[in-house]
């Protein structure tokens, strides 16, 4: 039986340490690049999909919203946060909070 509790419990630690944690090397990883790194940009895409992607098109192109495929060449990083947090015509205002708001409008502002 402790055998059995022993091998259980060196099972889940093991596992637990491969799903990661927290990664000292995560901006390496990326090319070197700390900008947040890929599951910044991933989580960034999966808020636009759920919240923006049915006005703004699945690849940004536009609809019953505008076009933002191109919006980082028009708008900060900030001017961005701002229309995301305040909504701008008949966007409505805080669609997207918090950091998540903050992971959108860094993501859109690099769409030049």
């Amino acid at each position: 039986m402790k055998w059995k509790l022993a091998t259980v419990f060196l099972g889940a630690s093991l596992a637990l340490a491969a799903c990661g944690g927290g990664d000292d090397n995560a901006g390496e990883q990326n090319g070197g690049n700390n900008n947040g790194g890929g599951d910044t940009v991933a989580a960034a895409e999966q808020i636009y999909q759920q919240n923006c992607a049915s006005c703004h098109g699945q690849d940004l192109s536009g609809g019953v919203g505008p076009n933002l495929q191109k919006v980082g060449s028009k708008y900060s990083t900030d001017e961005i946060k701002d229309v995301i947090v305040n909504g701008r015509g008949a966007m409505p205002a805080g669609i997207i909070q918090g950091e998540d708001a903050d992971k959108v409008a860094e993501w859109l502002a690099a769409k030049k």
